[in-house]
């Protein structure tokens, strides 16, 4: 990121404790720096229960730093839930809602007349895969279109961040690197500023301009690692040499960190 430009989000020491046993405070985050331009994609990795879950609960304004700021476009907006939207890992779409109105729904719950959050929604079917499927249910959708359909509702509520949390983790393979080269397309046509929870090495790196790794908990930023390799990445990129180098330095990285990553 360049310096001169204002950053779309700056996390500043965040530090996140709660109640542990017998008393003692546990200790999830511990002073979480981080800065992530308009436009930019920037992937976070880490051990499991290294606190990434949690980082994403403040930056979403489900839940308040111990101590710390959040910033956005260069204003205080922590424990505000009015700058990103959340997409978690399951889909989380309401069986007896149709395709559309689960899509609409973030739209109505910041006070959008239904009739007009549907009419936006509607708009972006077609791009996200889902003409036709607006009066479908959930049930009648493949795994893929179930979370293409979790997306729109996602982007449709105009937030300025995109929060995902390991949105493709539960697919089969070939239907995450199908979804894996759609969202770059998307990405790219919106210019969208997106966080992305993994697990997956080489998801991050297809996806991000950086890949930032966190420690095992207490959770502190170790490695900040740029992602030089042009656009778009499909699965032969992942046979490069380039990409094998930046692989080997996170699989090394995090080996150091002491435990496995997932």
């Amino acid at each position: 990121m360049t310096h001169d430009v204002v950053p779309r989000l700056r996390l500043s020491d965040l530090v996140r404790t709660f109640p542990g046993r017998r008393g003692e405070p546990l200790r999830v985050l511990d002073g979480i720096s981080l800065s992530v331009a308009p436009g930019e994609f920037v992937s976070v990795i880490g051990p499991s229960g290294a606190g990434k879950s949690t980082l994403f609960n403040l930056i979403a304004g489900l839940d308040r730093p111990t101590s710390g700021r959040i910033e956005v476009d260069g204003r205080d907006a922590t424990g505000s839930p009015a700058h990103a939207a959340y997409m978690p890992q399951r889909d989380l779409l309401f069986p007896w809602r149709t395709v559309l109105a689960n899509a609409a729904l973030g739209l109505e719950v910041q006070g959008v007349r239904r009739a007009e959050a549907r009419a936006r929604v509607r708009e972006l079917f077609p791009r996200f895969g889902l003409a036709g499927f607006e009066d479908a249910h959930p049930f009648e959708l493949s795994g893929g279109m179930r979370q293409r359909a979790a997306l729109l509702r996602t982007v449709a509520q105009g937030r300025p961040t995109l929060l995902l949390d390991e949105p493709f983790g539960a697919l089969d393979s070939l239907t995450r690197m199908e979804l894996q080269a759609w969202l770059q397309e998307v990405w790219a046509e919106h210019s969208w500023t997106a966080l992305l929870v993994t697990h997956d090495i080489r998801e991050a790196l297809l996806l991000s301009d950086r890949v930032v790794v966190l420690s095992p908990r207490p959770a502190r930023v170790t490695l900040a690692l740029e992602v030089a390799l042009p656009r778009p990445r499909g699965i032969e990129a992942t046979t490069g040499p380039e990409f094998a180098a930046l692989e080997r330095t996170l699989l090394e990285h995090l080996t150091r960190a002491g435990r496995p990553v997932g």
